[in-house]
């Protein structure tokens, strides 16, 4: 008898986890008890029934903020992330099949790209690009996409060289044919975990960037600016308005991870 392939528990908390910050990221801003950019009752107010995460300094209800931040947060970065995949594929992929020249060049200007601190670097190109979600994506998909083109590349050097390239190479398939059809297909196992972790790291970013105030402006409502209004507060003990959206950037960036090395692990299997 065929033994049943038990499901990895992490995988599962983070799928779960993962579905929660999308449906946020679609539907957060709407399910908010209040608007999550007008003040709302008295400043920096602690946990109540009224207000479940309290009221920050300028009045704006904390919980309803912490709802409608994915719609930022999430979805700048697995928009960026999921550029950045499709993009480094693409290169990757051209680069590991097609060696040569441009090859070489790739993989140079991807050393050279990931030698700078990441989060350096992004502060340097959204000052020079300008503040908005836009700009965010397009700083953070440039960022991670060499990661995306040294994985593929890898994979796709060892691919090229298995029966099955020579084998399709033998039937006629022309070298684009074999490259995008075979190759690829068998290429892809490393991005997909990636992806996942890109995310996470991409939600972390983000939230950074706002919180040195170089990420989008207040009032939007986004975890890093959140943090940000109210950590010099922690001091006064008014803890709840930092807290609750630190929080929620661990458990999001949790589930992305988990997910992403519960995937590689039965991948491995």
């Amino acid at each position: 008898m065929m033994r049943k392939r038990k499901i990895d528990p992490l995988l599962l908390i983070g799928l779960i986890i993962i579905a929660g910050s999308l449906f946020l990221a679609i539907f957060g801003n709407s399910l908010a008890p209040y608007d999550p950019q007008e003040p709302v009752g008295d400043f920096s107010m602690p946990p109540s029934a009224d207000h479940w995460f309290g009221t920050d300094g300028s009045g704006l209800d904390v919980f309803s903020r912490v709802l409608a931040a994915p719609r930022v947060d999430v979805a700048i970065a697995v928009t960026a992330a999921i550029v950045s995949a499709v993009l480094g594929t693409g290169v990757g992929l051209y680069a590991g099949y097609f060696t040569g020249r441009f090859s070489e060049i790739v993989m140079r200007v991807s050393d050279i790209l990931q030698s700078f601190p990441v989060f350096i670097l992004a502060m340097v190109l959204v000052t020079l690009t300008g503040r908005n979600v836009v700009n965010l994506i397009f700083v953070l998909a440039f960022l991670y996409t060499p990661i995306f083109v040294r994985l593929t590349r890898s994979e796709v050097v060892t691919q090229r060289t298995r029966t099955y390239v020579e084998a399709a190479r033998a039937t006629g398939n022309s070298e684009f044919q074999i490259a995008t059809r075979h190759v690829l297909r068998n290429s892809l196992a490393p991005s997909l975990v990636q992806l996942s972790v890109t995310v996470g790291f991409g939600i972390l970013l983000t939230s950074g960037l706002s919180f040195v105030g170089a990420g989008v402006r207040p009032p939007t409502p986004e975890w890093g600016i959140m943090i940000a209004s109210g950590a010099p507060n922690i001091i006064l003990n008014e803890w709840w308005t930092s807290i609750f959206p630190g929080i929620a950037i661990s458990i999001t960036v949790f589930g992305y991870a988990a997910a992403g090395n519960a995937i590689e692990r039965w991948a491995r299997k």
